[in-house]
């Protein structure tokens, strides 16, 4: 007898747990279990596969040199018992994870110790797969890639290629080869945009018309440069503020020669596939947002610099436009800058300055700093006057035209018709302004604007154009069909979506596969010159400024690599001398395509054969626009990632290098784990796991702290590493425990004290196989009982249709009460055929204990493909129901009836009941109620 001190020597506690883990994950490595194959390939078995597929992923991860806390695998952990419990449904499975492992972190640490970025990336690379290896996540690691090796951007260049030699029929809308576009021009069956004959035109010439058309191009855009960090960054990086997420340093609009894709010529189908998506309606809001589809009239005012065009949804209140607002950079400003301001020029529409032309640069340079979005935000109402006039088409009214922060030129036209009896922000600016407010919809407008439905007023003209009395859709109509006959607009859908921004001025991302000749024409590289691959260089600093100077030019360090940026080639006009591009890709490219590398990652001929992609994402189905059968991931990506993927799957589609419409057919997204995390007096943050409780209130070595809640990470000091709850407790107990939190789509917090109650259901479904003193395994060959029947196959069908719908939480619940069933009702030993199917619905969750289990109770094979257990339907439906049996309203009773028991027969049952019959004895029984499936009430006196 083990003394009551001692820990039984065969207990399932933290020591044993481990090795279990480490002999299968050990077990799964040797013999390639999670390796899915393909139908061709270096990946492909000869073997028929099963027409029954799954293709689930998780979303890119970025290697960070921190490692990871518990709240990174838990999108992870789901995936996995997602695809593990697929695979025991006879599927074959594809799930991988690879590292998105290019962008600014990893090269601002090179900066500051000197070491190259890949040495960083590839530490950070290894170490999150060990630290994941520790799970027993089920990937296939012959399918990892990371987007800084080589062989992985080639094709990420080579994809460049492609969007750069194409272009967008608009008759067709789809993505067509550059070549076709050319033989089109050669023929005359088009013109060059600026309608030229296009034979007519100088080599030069016809590089450069062909170069408008493509859907990459050059374009001198306005940017967001930030000194500070020596580069261009995109929107989603500057702050409200106008500062960088990356060091808070100011950040300039300012215009540069920059890289561009043409996105916005996907907008309607980027807008309308959504439709197609089994994606949250959250998600696709906000895409739908971000695109911002618009019907209305494009409208010209005419100026000295020639016609000024609006676009607004509104044309039915042309005749209450009452002054004009371009965005500060809009291209005719200073074509519409006068040299003076008119004589009787109201003081505040000068901003204190002595002429238009002072006006403005001071202006310009007061907003320089202004990221787009608070320059929206922005409550104060600011702008400046030209000095010039436009006038309005409908009215013929000479209006003012100012410049102010609240326009931005990647919206409609980069200029406005004001109309501020009717806008909020209109209404402001004249107020501020003292500009004219004049109603043409019939409502208040005494206070702010009158932005509601009402008959039109005020709207008529000599040139018969009436709009009076009419409501909003019919005076819309009306004044659209006006302005397109006397030549003064047109109908048009415009749209929120800007073209993409795909250049950064950095070391570590992919080179583009472009060089520029002595005129400065850029020329896309052929295959065979595939991967252009960093140089190795001493400094990875862009040329340093002074992070206020807005008027610095980038200078990227690829600059410095004199060497590698000047070469000579035969690009098929002799050898000539080339210079490389110096900037960089944007972090988004790599993630743009990965999913489909992941379905071919050793093909040396093409980034991915498409009978490979046809099986693992093409469409099952007419109107299944096909993609990755589920993908995880935060919603903090919901457009940026997911859009700019989305466009680059369908230019990839429309040149026929895959047969699916879309990326992702099923997203959902996961919430966060949160954490307590502390601050010390002075409000900085002190590592959590210091901080003691006692009597309600917290301390870390003496001083009292303050507590708060958010997301777990380095920056709030409350991370915790899953390696060590990992050693304390093992891997299986760290992935019960957070499927069992909560919902996965909700944020819950993370309460280590909480970890034991996981480990304990382990414990006692080991129990259930394994006597903790002999080690000898316990279950009985008894038959089950009724009852054993009725509690597991209920819980088998709650269990799968859990796992299906990724309710893991209830999963959980539902398997924790079926062992403590088992438990309670055999403390002796449980019948095999309960144990063995537990053991097997426990497999996707905790796949170590359940693999050794697995193998104690005889089995030979990996549990990994065992067929999931059924159940039968007879036994989730009881044959007898109990029902209350109440004497003048007091339970006194209760009665077995069969669940389809009539009234009378239900009546019978009770009135026959001995306890009945005994309170009854001498009484008169006045009436009966029978409530079916309920209860029974018998008043009695």
């Amino acid at each position: 007898m083990t003394n009551a001190s001692e820990t039984p020597a065969h207990r399932y506690g933290a020591g044993l747990a481990n090795q279990i883990e480490q002999k299968w994950q050990t077990f799964w490595k040797d013999n390639g279990t999670f390796n899915a194959p393909n139908p061709v390939g270096d990946l492909a078995t000869g073997d028929p596969l099963p027409e029954d597929k799954l293709n689930v992923q998780d979303m890119f991860p970025y290697p960070s040199g921190a490692g990871l806390h518990v709240g990174h695998p838990l999108g992870y952990i789901a995936t996995d018992v997602f695809a593990r419990y697929n695979r025991m449904l006879g599927k074959n499975v594809l799930h991988t994870l690879g590292y998105d492992a290019f962008g600014l972190p990893a090269e601002q640490y090179a900066i500051q110790t000197g070491t190259h970025p890949r040495t960083t990336t590839e530490a950070n690379i290894q170490n999150m797969k060990r630290q994941l290896g520790q799970l027993g996540l089920g990937h296939d690691p012959r399918r990892s890639v990371a987007t800084t090796d080589p062989e992985f951007y080639k094709w990420t260049q080579w994809i460049f290629l492609q969007i750069h030699n194409a272009w967008f029929d608009e008759d067709l809308q789809k993505a067509r080869p550059i070549e076709e576009l050319v033989r089109d021009l050669l023929t005359g069956a088009r013109t060059t945009k600026d309608g030229r004959n296009f034979r007519d035109l100088t080599h030069a010439e016809k590089h450069k018309a062909i170069d408008e058309f493509r859907l990459v191009y050059l374009s001198d855009s306005m940017v967001n440069w930030c000194p500070g960090l020596g580069t261009v960054l995109a929107n989603e990086e500057v702050t409200a503020e106008g500062r960088s997420e990356r060091g808070n340093f100011p950040v300039f609009r300012k215009r540069l020669r920059q890289w561009m894709m043409r996105i916005t010529d996907y907008s309607d189908r980027l807008l309308d596939d959504l439709d197609l998506l089994d994606w949250p309606e959250k998600v696709k809001a906000m895409q739908r947002n971000w695109i911002g589809r618009s019907r209305g009239a494009q409208v010209a005012f005419a100026s000295e610099a020639g016609p000024l065009e609006v676009f607004t949804t509104r044309p039915d209140t042309l005749f209450g436009a009452t002054y004009m607002v371009l965005a500060p950079e809009h291209p005719l400003v200073d074509a519409l800058t006068a040299d003076a301001f008119p004589a009787d020029t109201d003081e505040r529409w000068t901003n204190g300055a002595e002429s238009p032309k002072v006006a403005v640069e001071k202006y310009r340079a007061a907003i320089a700093a202004k990221s787009d979005l608070e320059r929206q935000e922005n409550k104060e109402k600011t702008g400046v006057f030209l000095g010039s006039f436009a006038t309005n088409p409908v009215s013929g009214e000479q209006v003012p035209i100012f410049i102010a922060d609240y326009v931005l030129t990647g919206y409609g036209t980069g200029a406005i018709m004001a109309v501020p009896a009717h806008d909020e922000r209109d209404y402001e600016f004249a107020t501020v302004f003292g500009l004219p407010i004049v109603p043409v919809l019939d409502g208040d407008i005494t206070e702010t604007a009158f932005t509601g439905d009402a008959p039109h007023i005020n709207s008529a003209n000599e040139q018969g154009l009436d709009l009076n009395g009419l409501g909003k859709d019919e005076g819309i109509a009306k004044a659209i069909e006006w302005l397109a006959d006397n030549g003064a607009g047109e109908e048009k859908i415009q749209y929120k979506l800007r073209d993409w921004l795909f250049a950064r001025q950095r070391y570590w991302g992919e080179p583009f596969p472009i060089v520029y000749d002595e005129n400065g024409q850029a020329h896309g590289l052929p295959e065979d010159m595939l991967p252009v691959e960093l140089p190795q260089v001493e400094d990875y600093n862009p040329v340093s400024f002074d992070p206020e100077d807005a008027d610095s030019e980038p200078a990227p360090p690829l600059a410095k690599a004199t060497d590698w940026v000047e070469v000579e080639l035969d690009l098929g006009e002799g050898t000539k001398k080339y210079w490389r591009d110096t900037n960089v890709m944007p972090q988004w490219a790599g993630s743009s395509w990965y999913q489909l590398r992941y379905i071919d990652p050793t093909n040396e001929d093409a980034f991915c054969d498409i009978e490979n992609e046809r099986y693992w994402t093409g469409p099952r189905s007419e109107n299944d626009p096909g993609g990755v059968d589920l993908y995880v991931g935060g919603v903090e990506h919901a457009v940026l990632h997911l859009l700019y993927a989305r466009f680059w799957h369908k230019v990839l589609y429309d040149l026929g290098f895959v047969s699916s419409k879309e990326p992702y057919h099923r997203l959902f997204n996961q919430g966060y784990i949160q954490a307590y995390a502390y601050t010390d007096s002075r409000g900085v943050y002190v590592p959590a796991a210091e901080v003691e409780e006692k009597d309600g209130k917290f301390y870390r070595n003496g001083e009292e702290v303050n507590r708060e809640y958010g997301k777990m990470g380095k920056s709030l000091k409350n991370a915790v590493a899953p390696d060590d709850i990992c050693r304390d407790y093992g891997a299986d107990t760290l992935r019960v425990y957070e499927m069992s939190m909560g919902p996965l789509d909700t944020s819950r917090p993370w309460a280590t004290k909480d970890v034991v109650g996981a480990h304990r259901f382990l414990q006692r479904l080991w129990r259930l196989v394994v006597d903790e003193e002999s080690g000898e395994v316990t279950v009985t060959d008894a038959a089950l009982t009724e009852d054993d029947n009725k509690q597991l196959h209920r819980t088998i069908a709650g269990v799968r249709d859990d796992y299906e719908h990724l309710r893991d939480n209830t999963v959980v619940a539902k398997l924790i009460e079926f062992t403590n069933y088992l438990t309670k009702t055999y403390p002796s030993g449980a019948p095999r055929a309960a144990v063995t199917p537990l053991v097997q619905m426990v497999a996707p969750l905790a796949p170590h204990i359940a693999e050794e289990l697995w193998a104690k109770l005889g089995h030979a094979d990996t549990i990994t493909f065992e067929p999931f257990p059924t159940f039968e339907e007879s036994f989730l439906v009881d044959a007898t129901i109990e029902l209350p049996v109440q004497i003048n309203g007091k339970v006194k009773a209760r009665i077995d009836v069969p669940t389809d028991a009539s009234k009378e027969d239900t009546e019978a049952v009770a009135l026959a009941d001995a306890r009945v019959k005994e309170l009854t004895d001498g009484k008169n029984v006045v009436k009966v109620i029978v409530v079916p499936g309920r209860m029974v009430n018998l008043v009695v006196k």
